[in-house]
């Protein structure tokens, strides 16, 4: 399964995220799609067999979705201290969707809750 991570996201989410021989994980910026935006950035995607993109919530409208045939999992932060103590959400998301109907789903990502001072 080929993986679109949007730009905002961090580079470590693609290092971290990768299970080999079963995802693919790219970014914008290494497939050379820095300058794409929205519509173009999903079309690109779509041609190039990408299967999921995915975007925070916080810099990317949902509604720029419209029409969009690849499956989406949107992640609530683009933080990566936050974001990395909740990895195998994002894959398990990936799972439960079917590119080929269009569905989308997002992984709320929350700051733990700190510990007493001892």
């Amino acid at each position: 399964m080929r993986v679109l991570l949007d730009h905002n996201l961090p580079h470590k989410l693609r290092t971290n995220l990768g299970t080999p021989g079963k995802y693919e994980f790219v970014t914008a910026s290494y497939m050379r799609w820095g300058d794409l935006k929205n519509g173009e950035l999903l079309r690109a995607a779509e041609e190039n067999g990408i299967e999921v993109f995915v975007p925070a919530i916080g810099a990317w409208s949902m509604s720029r979705t419209h029409g969009a045939r690849l499956a989406i999992v949107a992640l609530s932060t683009n933080n990566w201290r936050l974001s990395k103590n909740h990895l195998p959400r994002i894959p398990a998301a990936m799972i439960a969707l079917s590119p080929v109907r269009f569905r989308r789903s997002s992984v709320h990502i929350q700051p733990e809750e700190s510990s007493p001072a001892s």
